[in-house]
């Protein structure tokens, strides 16, 4: 199994992307999945994250300004981003965990938000 993702790409602030995470093998059954960020220098953040059964939890920097959702059926993963904002620069990953304790990573799509 292999996560592609994609969408990333240099924006102005105040600007929208809609990243996609492509899911390439089959995964029989999902029980949770998320987008993670590394800007320059720093380490792995949470973007967004869920696990089937509970509410989606947001880092506080993206609230309200992403979305993330999910195709049930190929279990493609997408993440809204709207307001973009300079801080919001980082290369994000997606991420799709399936039972017992598989974690799937996506090799992560860049997204650059500058004027």
């Amino acid at each position: 199994v292999q996560l592609q993702a994609s969408g990333g790409g240099l924006v102005q602030p105040g600007g929208s992307l809609r990243l996609s995470c492509a899911v390439h093998g089959r995964i029989s059954s999902v029980n949770g999945w998320g987008w993670y960020r590394q800007p320059p220098g720093k380490q792995r953040e949470l973007v967004a994250a869920v696990t089937v059964g509970l509410r989606t939890q947001y880092a506080d920097s993206v609230q309200g300004r992403f979305t993330m959702s999910r195709d049930n059926d190929d279990h493609s993963v997408y993440l809204q981003m709207n307001s973009l904002k300079l801080d919001d620069s980082a290369v994000y990953y997606c991420n799709i965990k399936s039972p017992p304790d598989m974690d799937y990573w996506g090799k992560g799509t860049l997204v650059t938000v500058s004027s």
